[in-house]
């Protein structure tokens, strides 16, 4: 293989890329949200500056992507705090797991999504919506939301799903020095929100060292919603570089 051949690929192994090459269609992506209340302090411990903080709060999420080009169907789920960048509010996403390799390594390398492994699940029983996440074999959060209680505004629901969307990448050099450290922005675009509800919710979380949700512990459910939309995630901006900035 020449050097320039081996230059366009975008990603390893070579001969078997880890994901494909495109910009990911989501089709019927179903979210179970759950917004809670917790302790600042835990916050403040974890989001990284320039971001701010308003309110204690933290979202909880489990996604279940009915079909997503270049991935397929898999399920997502974990924890987006609201912050403030100067006059712009949006969310850090500060916890994600998957059940799909390809869509963890494609969102972890080419843009800065915080994915790790896990199995979470979204499904109905009797008469609640219930989105579970596991770590191995062990539990580590368990949410419940009464069945399409309550209609929500549509308009409502894309707001909650179309914030801006702030997160860190690092990228370590061969010496274990970062090479790139930056907060980067972005936000979903083209979404058509097919159906949206709320009503009555609970959330438990569970201590595992390697998935640390429970370190924002609930204190109060605030709010909670059901979504099933279609959308496009769109490519990440650069808002701040720590290497720069030290």
């Amino acid at each position: 293989m020449k050097a320039t051949d081996a230059a366009r690929r975008h990603t390893t192994p070579l001969t078997n890329p880890a994901y494909a090459p495109v910009v990911p269609r989501f089709t019927d992506r179903e979210y179970l949200n759950i917004v809670y209340r917790t302790d600042v302090d835990a916050l403040r411990a974890v989001v990284p500056e320039p971001l701010e903080i308003d309110e204690p709060l933290v979202r909880f999420e489990v996604m279940r992507m009915g079909d997503v080009s270049g991935y397929g169907p898999y399920t997502e789920a974990g924890q987006a705090i609201p912050v403030r960048l100067g006059d712009e509010r949006g969310e850090y996403l500060h916890a994600m797991h998957l059940d799909n390799f390809p869509a963890t390594a494609s969102g972890r390398e080419v843009s800065a999504y915080p994915k790790t492994v896990g199995a979470p699940r979204l499904y109905v029983d009797h008469g609640a919506l219930v989105g579970t996440l596991d770590y191995g074999t062990l539990r580590v959060a368990t949410a419940t939301m009464g069945y399409k209680h309550h209609p929500l505004d549509l308009a409502e629901a894309r707001e909650q799903i179309a914030v801006p969307t702030f997160m860190l990448k690092i990228v370590p050099g061969y010496d274990g020095r970062p090479r790139v450290a930056e907060l980067v922005r972005t936000r979903i675009t083209d979404v058509t929100v097919k159906q949206a509800w709320t009503g009555p919710a609970r959330l438990q979380l569970f201590e595992h060292v390697l998935a640390p949700l429970a370190d924002l512990p609930v204190r109060e459910v605030v709010s909670a919603s059901h979504v099933l939309t279609d959308l496009t995630l769109a490519p990440v901006t650069p808002v701040h570089d720590y290497l720069e900035a030290s």
